[in-house]
């Protein structure tokens, strides 16, 4: 694929392929893919209550995209991860409302298109929900 082609499904199939890995190594092997193709990302662990955890996983995303450079210290791009954090974790309200999640929260940004992914189980023990949320921004 060429990077005159990557738009906004692209960057969100990113975001959505970083939360899903299941360690560090292959976290770092898809980073270092998608940077040849142009693409910045950054993933961070989540896991905890639900409702009261929602402002620390925005927040997480936010500083995992700073700390990797995905994004700058704008306070535009600040604001462009930290609501696409927020459209993903309301796609997924309904469901882990009152529960304990725990997963992983990817974001991945080619030019003005920014994603953030969550990917979370849900639950208790092997009760557990499985659920995926996506946000996008243009900054």
């Amino acid at each position: 694929m060429s990077n005159d082609f990557i738009g906004s499904r692209d960057v969100a199939r990113c975001a959505i392929e970083l939360s899903l890995t299941e360690s560090r190594e292959e976290e770092q092997r898809l980073r270092r893919a998608f940077e040849q193709r142009g693409i910045a990302a950054a993933a961070a662990d989540f896991g905890g209550d639900f409702l009261p955890g929602m402002m620390r996983i925005v927040e997480r995303a936010v500083v995992a995209a700073k700390r990797e450079h995905v994004i700058g210290e704008s306070h535009l791009e600040e604001g462009g991860v930290a609501g696409a954090a927020r459209e993903a974790l309301n796609q997924i309200t309904h469901k882990a409302l009152g529960m304990s999640v725990g997963g992983k929260i990817g974001v991945a940004r080619f030019g003005e298109h920014v994603a953030v992914a969550v990917f979370f189980s849900i639950g208790l023990g092997r009760l557990d929900e499985v659920c995926i949320g996506m946000g996008h921004r243009a900054i």
